[in-house]
């Protein structure tokens, strides 16, 4: 892969990298030769502590944060993977949501891109480069309402926000690109087709049947792995999507049962 793809020299923040397809793409980015920083609220025992900032990217205090740090260890950013994400809002409906439910997928899906972008892209804009990689979700085309409600809404909110980015800083040489994934096979992934699985007394392969069922199917047969998240993104924030601007790549093995 390496002969085929190369980030030498790049410098690179992925955030929600501790885990995960966040954490794959930590990894790729860093093998393929680019010097990687990522961000959580605390650093995981056996993470390198160079490649880490402590920062909670919910508050504006945090991205702020983030973004001085990035500066003053890599001197600038060629490469901003935006994955944090995920949704706590409870099961039940739009009845459910509180206001505080919907402040807090806002604040968790959408306003961390837009903060650190507002901050960090303006330098890659300066140096003529750089490559923005928001990470959406599948759910803005197929939500779930019983719970996923407002999750969906704030990933649909980045999606035309990476868009209307996009068209404005294009013409300034820095790309901006979606990455739509459906079911990740991620630890938090597993432990819920177990959890779905026990409750049904079926085994593992039973409980990411019934997860599959919520989705309408999978027709692949199954979810993706961290890796091939991170190998699309990785692709992407490369040379060799030199012309790929504006766009949104679904990896979702067939999930969106749309054109």
């Amino acid at each position: 892969m390496s002969d085929f793809l190369a980030l030498k020299g790049k410098r690179a923040l992925v955030t929600g990298g501790t885990k995960g397809a966040g954490l794959a793409t930590f990894k790729l980015l860093r093998e393929l030769g680019a010097t990687v920083l990522t961000t959580a609220r605390s650093r995981p025992e056996t993470f390198p502590d160079d490649n880490f900032i402590a920062a909670d990217l919910t508050t504006d205090d945090g991205c702020l944060s983030v973004a001085e740090a990035t500066k003053q260890r890599l001197g600038g950013m060629d490469i901003i993977v935006h994955m944090l994400g995920g949704s706590s809002s409870p099961a039940g409906g739009f009845r459910a949501l509180s206001d505080d439910h919907w402040y807090q997928e806002l604040n968790l899906n959408l306003f961390p891109a837009v903060r650190l972008d507002r901050h960090l892209v303006p330098d890659m804009i300066t140096q003529g480069q750089g490559v923005v990689i928001h990470v959406t979700s599948i759910q803005r085309e197929l939500p779930l309402p019983e719970s996923t409600t407002a999750y969906a809404a704030a990933k649909a909110a980045l999606s035309t926000y990476s868009k209307a980015l996009s068209k404005e800083v294009s013409p300034k040489g820095v790309r901006v690109v979606r990455v739509s994934p459906g079911w990740i096979e991620t630890e938090a992934s597993v432990h819920l087709a177990e959890r779905l699985a026990e409750q049904a007394g079926t085994d593992y392969d039973g409980g990411k049947k019934i997860i599959m069922d919520a989705l309408g199917g999978i027709p692949l047969g199954r979810p993706a792995k961290p890796a091939e998240v991170a190998n699309l993104i990785a692709f992407l924030a490369s040379d060799r999507a030199g012309s790929i601007t504006g766009t949104e790549y679904v990896i979702d093995g067939g999930t969106v049962p749309t054109v």
